[in-house]
């Protein structure tokens, strides 16, 4: 099939409309595609590997998986197909049974009518646009050659042996008693959370606990504030300790306070750090481009050493691979990385974590964050539309040229008492900022709208 729609490929997946442009036809091609991209990589034949492959809960998913089976078989493909899991599980089977890829039929946090394809290669370490993606693309539209045949397919199921083994980031003591509201959006999130929770004496409060492929209740994206509603307006209502949101393949979570607060990710990932350098001293650290100082003030109070890294998964995975010392990363968007995890994200992971914070303090969330809240005032990302990226992202290295100016990832801005980055989009026509001061909120107000009124000045 080589009339696929190039827009399917992504800087970090593939992803469009289910059967308009990704259909069954369309998902086998993939599927030949990447088991030739992934040979090629290792200098081998298709025939010598072995991937892992896993599907959500959409309504296409089962049937698209099927033909990401056959075309994986049609090369010659060992595969290992987990039936229907959460992302992060696919991670787990490629990075425990050291498998050469793995493939998740997946759209992650998009509304219903998409579908889509995470891709890995060894050790879970995901394709990208730069390495991979664009191979595969080129690879269909040049028209794949005649197949070899000779793959099989091994179903497994890996429930028990994943509950097991993520039990070693919550520990052997009990918790205290907590309530705990959880969102699993209708996605992949109760089946995999609720078996590492129950026994923990924790009181799961479960809502849109059931994998729905329609989303019948709310799309599967906590970090729209629309679909977080629903779950802060529970938290207060039931007087829970906290709130506990997934997206809809779950390698993502979202907290709530027991104020009903949104837990911002850079606040999270100052948490996050400091649990993990408590158990791995002198560790490092990795944040993006748009984090609060948050993160690497508590590292380095911690004993740790942060280092600021390009935002998308990739890029983490890839960086902490090159850096022994990295336990673990953390982004703005929800995103958490830890070493002992394949330098994978979670979704289950920094629940765990928390739940563990939580009860070994003794503290309330909201207390836990209050240092962050008084000393740190941060705008979130806001979006601008604009026609020119590049003349905007000048203009305001133009306009702040007396700060200290970086550009690992757009552009950074940073003064002794506040700091912005700005960056544009990878699929939409947007610059996206992210602004802090250390002085006060409305400080922060009069910067961030100073900041915008540049982006958003008429060409």
């Amino acid at each position: 099939m080589a009339n696929l729609d190039p827009a399917i490929f992504k800087a970090y997946d593939i992803r469009g409309l289910a059967r308009d442009q990704i259909d069954v036809d369309a998902a086998r091609s993939i599927g030949r595609a990447f088991a030739r991209v992934l040979a090629s990589q290792y200098g081998c034949s298709a025939s010598e590997l072995t991937i892992g492959l896993g599907r959500d809960m959409r309504n296409e998913a089962k049937e698209l998986a099927e033909s990401y089976v056959e075309g994986l078989v049609a090369e010659g493909v060992a595969v290992i197909d987990a039936g229907q899991v959460a992302t992060e599980q696919l991670y787990f089977l490629v990075g425990s049974r050291s498998l050469d890829g793995g493939l998740m039929s997946t759209a992650s946090h998009n509304p219903a009518r998409y579908t889509g394809a995470k891709l890995v290669g060894r050790g879970a370490l995901p394709l990208s646009g730069d390495r991979g993606i664009q191979e595969i693309r080129r690879a269909i539209e040049s028209g794949l050659p005649e197949e070899s045949g000779g793959g099989s397919v091994e179903n497994v199921d890996l429930s028990l042996e994943f509950t097991e083994w993520m039990g070693r980031f919550l520990g052997d003591e009990p918790l205290r008693p907590l309530r705990v509201v959880v969102d699993g959006g209708n996605g992949m999130a109760g089946p995999m959370i609720s078996p590492l929770l129950e026994d923990s004496g924790v009181e799961l409060i479960v809502n849109y606990w059931v994998p729905d492929g329609n989303f019948p209740d709310h799309e599967p994206n906590p970090l729209l504030e629309e679909n977080r509603q629903f779950i802060i307006d529970a938290v207060v209502r039931e007087q829970a300790d906290l709130g506990i949101a997934w997206d809809g393949d779950a390698d993502r979570c979202f907290f709530i306070d027991e104020q009903g607060r949104f837990v911002d990710g850079d606040f999270l990932t100052a948490l996050l750090a400091k649990s993990m350098l408590k158990h791995h001293p002198g560790s490092t650290v990795l944040y993006d481009v748009r984090a609060s100082r948050a993160v690497a003030d508590s590292v380095t109070a911690a004993g740790g050493t942060a280092l600021v890294n390009r935002v998308g998964h990739a890029f983490f995975k890839a960086r902490m691979r090159e850096i022994p010392e990295a336990v673990f990363g953390g982004e703005v968007s929800g995103h958490y990385y830890f070493r002992d995890f394949w330098c994978a994200d979670s979704g289950s992971i920094p629940a765990l974590l928390v739940l563990r914070m939580l009860s070994d303090s003794g503290s309330k969330m909201s207390e836990l964050l209050a240092p962050f809240h008084a000393k740190y005032f941060i705008s979130g990302e806001v979006n601008s539309e604009v026609e020119d990226a590049t003349s905007r992202i000048k203009a305001v290295e133009s306009a702040y040229s007396d700060a200290e100016i970086t550009k690992l990832d757009g552009i950074s801005v940073d003064y002794a008492d506040w700091h912005f980055n700005v960056r544009s989009s990878n699929t939409e026509p947007l610059l996206r900022l992210c602004l802090e001061s250390l002085i006060s909120f409305e400080d922060m107000e009069a910067r961030r709208d100073a900041v915008l009124d540049l982006l958003r000045k008429p060409e």
